[in-house]
């Protein structure tokens, strides 16, 4: 499934990207954003999610810690994927146990700047004032933002179901 031989090469092509050393990494990168508390229903919807990004995308980036973000890094690692966080704090603990890779930044909220920026495409779902600033920030950037049962707000694809979602990721990834 990979073309690079670990999971340290594959951070090493992120790491790259995300400095600037390069335009794109061979990788697709989505990040997943939402609230770091949910329902079961939506933390159902998440892991679902999750299982099936894994076969379209190379490497997962989120906020780290529960909620949303701990459903997904589970099913996207499940799927056999690399899932990346960053942490508002300096504590590596504080992530969650389906986090490959922990950055902890001690930005606090800021670090929902390295979040979106960090991917070819964010999926939003459901979450408070932190998801929207994400999407307000990959809007500034010109990354394409999923709202899967989010925030229903100008700039962003709205969809309502995980298959429309990965369709759209397809489709913003291709380009």
């Amino acid at each position: 499934m990979w073309p690079f031989d670990s999971a340290q090469a594959q951070f090493r092509c992120f790491m790259k990207r995300f400095s600037g050393k390069v335009d794109r990494c061979e990788k697709r990168v989505v990040s997943v954003i939402g609230g770091h508390s949910c329902s079961k229903e939506v933390e159902q919807l998440a892991h679902k999610l999750g299982i099936r990004l894994a076969k379209v995308v190379d490497i997962l980036v989120c906020g780290g810690l529960s909620g949303i973000m701990e459903a997904v890094c589970r099913g996207f690692s499940i799927g056999g994927g690399l899932t990346i966080g960053f942490i508002p704090t300096y504590n590596k603990k504080d992530a969650n146990r389906y986090v490959d890779v922990v950055i902890p930044t001690g930005l606090g909220l800021a670090r929902n700047v390295l979040v979106v920026s960090s991917g070819d495409v964010v999926v939003a779902l459901p979450g408070g004032a932190g998801t929207l600033s994400e999407i307000a920030y990959a809007i500034q950037f010109g990354i394409s933002v999923i709202s899967l049962r989010s925030w229903d707000i100008p700039g962003v694809i709205k969809v309502d179901t995980i298959e429309n979602a990965i369709t759209e990721v397809k489709r913003v990834i291709s380009r």
